[in-house]
């Protein structure tokens, strides 16, 4: 199954990255005189309430919803891997200060945790005009929102990252290797580049095959609750709200999209299960 998710996810990928070039129409062309026409072969997908191309939004919300579990997760992995790390090989306040954090964030559900991150930065960001920070600004629009979502759910997600590393970490720094790397003076920042991290790489590949699926399925829900992205920029989350209304009608609105985020995600689960099984040195041969 691991072989089949990979396909469907390069299929995915691949549609997605040449939407602009591949799609059969631009995903915001209207025309008011095709509104909820069934599949054919001028719309693979029918149309909607607007007369716009399902298939095109499909393969344009697919650049939206992938790019922001693969930025999400990027993000998260670039921060959460090395604060939890250091944590846990250094010890003392930055420990303590770090499972406090853990502890506050995990205390608070974490939807609305994201929810009220989203709507902060989604207010924030346009109101940067000078600064160090103005390329945020520009980030945001350029990419309809999808900064802003990203951004809150990285800022969520680190610190159960960071939680896990830091676990992994804590089995294997009185390891023998890291305790002969010590003894002949290696540096605390060679002992755990080169001696703890590749030895914890494993089990951060496969917490990266979770944390796609679970931003994909966060920006879903985000854009369902009209806190997505700009229209009439598509995600798949934002397909499947408009298609809510006219759903006993034009089922296909939402099952269309709602088809394509499942198989996504499933295929996300099933490379993730087969990364784990070739990487987990428990499982036998």
């Amino acid at each position: 199954m691991a072989v089949v998710g990979a396909v469907f996810l390069a299929v995915a990928v691949l549609a997605a990255i040449s939407a602009p070039v591949s799609a059969p129409y631009r995903y915001d062309r209207q025309d008011l005189f095709a509104t909820y026409q069934a599949a054919g072969r001028a719309h693979w997908a029918g149309t909607d309430a607007l007369g716009r191309d399902e298939f095109s939004r499909l393969m344009y919300g697919a650049r939206v919803s992938i790019s922001v579990g693969l930025a999400a997760a990027a993000l998260v992995l670039a921060v959460g891997v090395p604060v939890g790390l250091t944590a846990a090989y250094s010890g003392g306040t930055l420990d303590l200060l770090l499972m406090r954090l853990v502890d506050i964030v995990y205390a608070i559900p974490y939807l609305l945790l994201v929810v009220l991150l989203q709507t902060f930065f989604t207010a924030f960001l346009p109101t940067i005009r000078h600064g160090p920070l103005v390329w945020l600004h520009a980030l945001n629009h350029d990419t309809a929102g999808v900064a802003a979502i990203v951004m809150a759910l990285a800022l969520v997600g680190w610190l159960d990252v960071a939680r896990v590393v830091r676990g992994q970490v804590l089995t294997l720094r009185h390891r023998e290797f890291v305790v002969a790397a010590q003894s002949l003076g290696a540096a605390d920042g060679h002992v755990m580049g080169a001696h703890l991290l590749p030895n914890i790489a494993a089990p951060i590949i496969v917490m990266a095959t979770v944390l796609i699926p679970t931003f994909i399925i966060a920006e879903a829900g985000l854009s369902f609750l009209g806190l997505g992205v700009q229209p009439p920029v598509p995600s798949w989350g934002t397909m499947i709200a408009e298609g809510i209304d006219s759903i006993e009608s034009y089922p296909r609105l939402v099952i269309a999209p709602g088809l394509a985020l499942a198989a996504t995600l499933l295929s996300l689960n099933f490379v993730g299960d087969g990364l784990r099984d070739a990487l987990d040195p428990v499982v036998e041969r």
